[in-house]
């Protein structure tokens, strides 16, 4: 946004300054006038360049509906404005004709370190992407983290199949993280899903565009593989006492793990935010009685945990994904989501009671307009919000760690043979 609050023209930006100036000579050399006059000469680039700009609209607006009015890539509605935009779209996942030129053209910039990867946590509520390297200390270094609201789990509680349409947006998302993936040069690909998918009859529709799109075949992940992912992503380097217990609340399931250096227990259960609000809501915002059956609900789910998992007080108390996350960053005040201000800081139980119920007093709406708010999860928070706070209260958590790392992270370790 500009300091009028409208929605900026450019959306990805080329920041390294080797590959500016590397983009630069060529704009000096003339190539966006010798691109543009291409343009009136060859019919398929001008298709593929339209397609380009359109497509980066589509990507603005994803934020901002308003906000696809501004023009493609740089701003503007057809021809080549600034080369330097379309390289940042190009590695960013944009389909950029430009932009995967100038990558040929220019590339490589920098020496890589070998060992690349990309993993993609497909969830019931949310397609998430991180790209990472391996670093000297024995970890990993992000190069791209990223996260879209895509819904792919969209009725699949009461019909037991993914709808069209919700695989359509969700692969639009996921075409997007492999050619930005392609473009940092990763070595492999690796795709896990989640409750949605596990529990959809017609998984396999997913699966084929799945292996075609990344190379490398879906992994529908159990729900105690996901919790022992969960807690690798969220434990490695917390400076904190064992044992842990990782909650790891989805939009479909909700996760619970025990243990000190590895998982000791492990209980995967059928309740998560996207599947909470559609049995439930119906109102918004939701009535009281809503919520009581809700929790009423939570309640016998947490009655089996309580059998199956030694859980206790004494215990270190991790939250993990976005529902928890998202209330720390409304407890926080914070003015816009930052997972840095965020990551593994404490959330104590009376702040997430506080904000449980005023995010239920609100209308999806007002939930949306504020500030540390992802697209997408508004309506469905309340009940991430309900299981949270549900299950602080049955096991006594006075409060809980907030981490940033997940699932996600799990699954890079694993690629990286570091877990």
């Amino acid at each position: 946004m500009d300091e009028r609050g409208a929605p900026f023209p450019t959306t990805f930006w080329l920041t390294c300054p080797d590959a500016v100036r590397a983009v630069s000579r060529l704009e000096a050399e003339g190539w966006i006038s010798r691109l543009n006059q291409r343009l009136e000469a060859d019919p398929g680039f001008a298709e593929a360049v339209a397609h380009a700009h359109a497509e980066y609209a589509r990507e603005r607006a994803r934020d901002d509906p308003s906000a696809e009015w501004h023009g493609g890539v740089g701003g503007t509605r057809k021809g080549l404005k600034c080369l330097h935009a379309h390289y940042a779209n190009h590695l960013a996942g944009g389909d950029d004709v430009v932009g995967a030129w100038l990558a040929e053209t220019v590339e490589p910039i920098h020496d890589e370190r070998p060992g690349r990867v990309a993993a993609v946590d497909q969830g019931t509520n949310s397609t998430r992407l991180l790209v990472a390297e391996p670093d000297e200390a024995g970890g990993f270094e992000d190069l791209s983290r990223d996260m879209v609201i895509t819904r792919v789990g969209q009725g699949v509680d009461e019909t037991g199949r993914l709808a069209t349409e919700a695989l359509q947006r969700t692969l639009v998302v996921l075409a997007r993280y492999v050619r930005r993936a392609k473009a940092l040069h990763v070595e492999r690909i690796r795709v896990a899903a989640t409750a949605a998918v596990r529990d959809a009859a017609n998984a396999a529709d997913f699966e084929r565009p799945v292996r075609e799109l990344a190379g490398s075949p879906l992994e529908i992940v159990s729900g105690e593989e996901e919790a022992g992912l969960s807690f690798l992503g969220a434990t490695r380097g917390l400076d904190a006492p064992p044992p842990f217990l990782v909650l790891d609340i989805g939009g479909g399931s909700t996760e619970f793990v025990l243990g000190s250096e590895r998982p000791s227990a492990a209980m995967s259960t059928q309740m998560g935010s996207v599947r909470l609000t559609e049995r439930f809501v119906r109102s918004d915002p939701p009535e009281a009685s809503e919520l009581d059956r809700m929790r009423a609900a939570v309640g016998e789910l947490l009655d089996d945990v309580e059998r199956a998992i030694p859980a206790r007080d004494d215990l270190t108390f991790v939250a993990v994904a976005g529902t928890s996350t998202t209330v720390q960053a409304v407890a926080l005040g914070l003015d816009f989501y930052d997972p840095e201000r965020i990551h593994r800081t404490r959330l104590t139980r009376t702040d997430a009671a506080r904000v449980s119920m005023r995010l239920a007093s609100m209308t999806s709406a007002e939930r949306a307009a504020l500030p540390v708010m992802a697209p997408g999860r508004a309506d469905v928070i309340v009940a991430g919000s309900v299981i949270l706070v549900a299950v602080m209260e049955r096991f006594g958590f006075g409060e809980a760690i907030v981490s940033e790392t997940d699932i996600l992270d799990g699954l890079v370790l694993e690629m990286l043979e570091l877990a």
